[in-house]
């Protein structure tokens, strides 16, 4: 088997909140034991609620913030590894587009200058090159190459979107971290930029990890996808099955909460409706973290973490509920629930 393009182990990451005033240091374990694979010219949907972690996770493989722990593997190079100085380097072989293309462009900078960055870093090119790199990423994105002289001021989010998009790819790196790159676009960009990113990944082979909350834009993406809550993966796999048939009990609460255009399908859908909210992540729960949520809760989900076990049509899930009470041992969760609300 060739080698992922990503491999994540194990991965915690820290945020260090300073003292309580008695002398002891507080932290937020804000991601919490995620592992994950992506091969390449593939692409990982990351989702969960706001504050689950995704975006830490994706700032950390950047090493844009330090992981407390684990280890994260680009093509066989360990990221986590490697000293500060070299993480520059490594960075022309993964780059990030993140979700605000407002605030992501410097406005000071032409389109042409905040391409060229990338370039004059990485690269020892001359002048004339570097114009026609930009030209052709730009064309490459939508863009006239005639817009380079422009400032980011000048074009819509989507369009701004795109030169981040460009800006990202200029490189031709490895793997890309999308952060919830269309969540600040209306719904009409968000197609066109989902498409996009589709074409420039079929045509360059790069690894796309795809960070978002909106499950219609990950399916649409990605082949495979992961569930967060509260800093942990609590379900993975192909995302047909996930969406057709979780099998963890937060995973089956995020999907029954999206509608449907169908006004008869909505009305008979089946809705798990979560109770209490997100507990805080300085304080988790014992056992599941999800527990305190979960409408299917038992003794032991206080007492142990449960670990992850194989589900029938691929991927993991990490809940008692294959193990104890109905012991659905890898099987879907719907029918269950199903039974439950009829009174079974």
């Amino acid at each position: 088997m060739t080698e992922p393009c990503l491999k994540v182990s194990d991965l915690h990451v820290m945020y260090d909140l300073g003292s309580n005033g008695f002398g002891k240091r507080k932290r937020l374990h804000a991601v919490n034991g995620a592992s994950f694979e992506i091969a390449a010219g593939e692409t990982l949907g990351l989702v969960g609620e706001s504050g689950s972690g995704k975006s830490t996770i994706g700032l950390s493989i950047m090493r844009l913030i330090e992981p407390w722990s684990g280890k994260v593997t680009l093509g066989g190079t360990d990221v986590t590894g490697v000293g500060r100085k070299d993480v520059r380097t490594l960075r022309r072989r993964m780059q990030m587009v993140f979700q605000d293309p407002y605030s992501s462009l410097n406005p000071s900078m032409t389109v042409e200058q905040l391409l060229e960055e990338p370039l004059i870093i990485h690269r020892d090119l001359p002048k004339a090159e570097r114009s026609a790199m930009v030209g052709q990423m730009l064309e490459s994105v939508g863009l006239h190459a005639g817009y380079a002289v422009r400032y980011p001021h000048e074009f819509s989010g989507g369009q701004r979107q795109r030169i981040a998009i460009a800006r990202a790819m200029i490189l031709h790196p490895e793997l890309v971290v999308l952060d919830e790159p269309v969540s600040a676009l209306d719904v009409s960009t968000q197609s066109q930029i989902l498409n996009l990113l589709k074409a420039i990944q079929a045509g360059s082979g790069t690894a796309f990890l795809l960070v978002a909350h909106d499950l219609a834009v990950v399916r649409l993406m990605s082949p495979n996808v992961a569930v967060m809550y509260l800093g942990e993966i609590v379900e993975a796999g192909p995302s047909g099955r996930v969406y057709d048939a979780p099998a963890h009990p937060y995973t089956a609460a995020l999907i029954s909460a999206v509608p449907f255009p169908d006004p008869e399908r909505q009305r008979t859908a089946t809705r798990i409706i979560l109770k209490g909210d997100l507990p805080s992540p300085l304080n988790p729960p014992s056992g599941c973290r999800f527990r305190t949520r979960c409408p299917f809760a038992m003794e032991i989900c206080a007492k142990e973490t449960p670990p992850a076990v194989p589900v029938e049509g691929g991927g993991t899930a990490a809940c008692h509920l294959h193990a104890h009470g109905p012991k659905l041992a890898g099987r879907s969760l719907m029918p269950f629930i199903k039974e439950r609300l009829a009174g079974g």
